[in-house]
């Protein structure tokens, strides 16, 4: 869930990770079709900046946040790499990579996870100006090399974005690590595996999921966790969206029902689902070139307008295949990190509730890992947690044994 928008909920369908490492197609003998570049290979590069240190306190300082860290100038690129999609079949997708300008390169590579982006052209990768790209430059002004994936769909990637739907999520991520790695040590720099996960919002949960899958074993290792205002429970932020309610929420809600019906067959028709005019227009507002702005006002100011009530009745009382999806998205905390996990979130958060960190810490802990939740203060609203928080992250990180 980014600054713009606000909250962000579940995903469908469990990914069958396994069948994905393995699912690239092999051509037949004596085939002139050349195979699928294995996951994480690098397609192409794209330079996007070359920053002294002066330059890089000033975009920090136009996003607010804190300049006192920056030690280093910072290379920043576009990395392309091979990756799968939502069903496992080969694709490619696009992060932002940023290096620091030094020969003594922290040996830990930093994974940012984005908040959410309803248009391919404000991804860090492409987009200057927004929170992603200074988030990237953050952590590499202070040493580290940075990894900050689009996710499928957004940047330079092909097709849809699959809102929300953390298996594939994880699987664009991981690829992305793996890119920058080949990146990073062409660069002369060396990297020892260990990685640190940080992520706002929609991030939140995906940084936690990444890094469950880090330590099912490999060549990479979680360092550090510390997820900022992330829809930890989906469930229950679907409930408080759909009852009480949330800020935002008819445009995170359109957002997620568009997405997700592309993932599950959610309804046949835009008019099953969607109230006019809305029917003729939602679906087109959600296709990746409509930015949160344009998105934000064609929305109307409730749930009630937005949505038939039927298909609103079946998100206030989930059943059969959402029930299952839920539970399936709400679970990306339920593992025993090797590390602590710190929670950042607010009390005056109004798009994510603060119970969504508490219900991550429930679930590290009961899986016998140690998580904290450390309140950022009713003063901060979602947008403000990343500012406000991103250095508490940082010291978090330097401050490990």
């Amino acid at each position: 869930m980014p600054p713009m928008l606000g909250a962000a909920l579940g995903a469908v369908l469990m990914f069958v990770f396994t069948a994905a490492c393995g699912g690239q197609d092999r051509p037949v003998a004596g085939s002139a079709v050349a195979p699928e570049p294995a996951r994480g290979a690098v397609v192409a590069t794209v330079p996007l900046a070359e920053m002294d240190v002066s330059q890089v306190r000033g975009v920090l300082a136009e996003q607010g946040l804190d300049t006192s860290r920056v030690r280093y100038g910072v290379s920043a690129r576009r990395v392309e790499y091979a990756t799968v999609d939502p069903n496992g079949r080969p694709t490619t997708a696009s992060a932002l990579v940023t290096v620091p300008k030094t020969d003594a390169t922290r040996a830990e590579l930093v994974s940012w996870q984005h908040g959410t982006t309803v248009a391919r052209a404000d991804a860090g990768s492409v987009s200057a100006d927004g929170s992603d790209r200074a988030a990237a430059l953050f952590f590499a002004a202070d040493g580290y090399v940075v990894s900050a994936p689009d996710y499928l769909g957004l940047g330079t990637g092909p097709g849809f974005h699959p809102y929300d739907h953390l298996p594939s999520t994880v699987t664009a991520s991981v690829d992305s690590l793996r890119a920058t790695r080949a990146v990073a040590e062409r660069d002369g720099h060396r990297l020892d595996g260990r990685v640190l996960l940080t992520g706002h919002s929609q991030g939140g949960p995906a940084a936690m999921a990444v890094g469950r899958e880090l330590a099912q074993g490999g060549s990479f290792r979680v360092a550090g966790l510390a997820p900022i205002s992330g829809p930890h429970d989906y469930a229950g932020t679907l409930h408080t969206a759909v009852t009480s309610g949330i800020a935002n929420g008819p445009a995170y809600m359109a957002y997620l029902t568009v997405a997700w019906n592309r993932l599950h067959h959610l309804y046949g028709t835009p008019s099953e689902a969607f109230r006019p005019p809305y029917d003729r227009t939602v679906e087109g507002l959600m296709d990746g070139s409509h930015g949160p702005r344009e998105v934000m006002t064609a929305m109307p100011r409730t749930l009630e307008e937005l949505f038939t009530p039927e298909f609103l009745a079946g998100l206030r009382r989930p059943g059969g295949a959402l029930a299952d999806a839920l539970r399936v998205a709400g679970a990306s905390c339920d593992w025993r990190p090797d590390v602590p996990v710190r929670l950042f979130a607010s009390t005056g958060d109004r798009d994510v509730p603060i119970a969504n960190a508490t219900y991550c810490q429930r679930a590290v802990r009961a899986a016998g890992g140690r998580a904290e939740v450390i309140d950022l203060g009713a003063a901060v609203d979602h947008s403000d947690a990343f500012t406000q928080a991103l250095p508490k992250v940082l010291a978090g990180f330097e401050q490990r044994p």
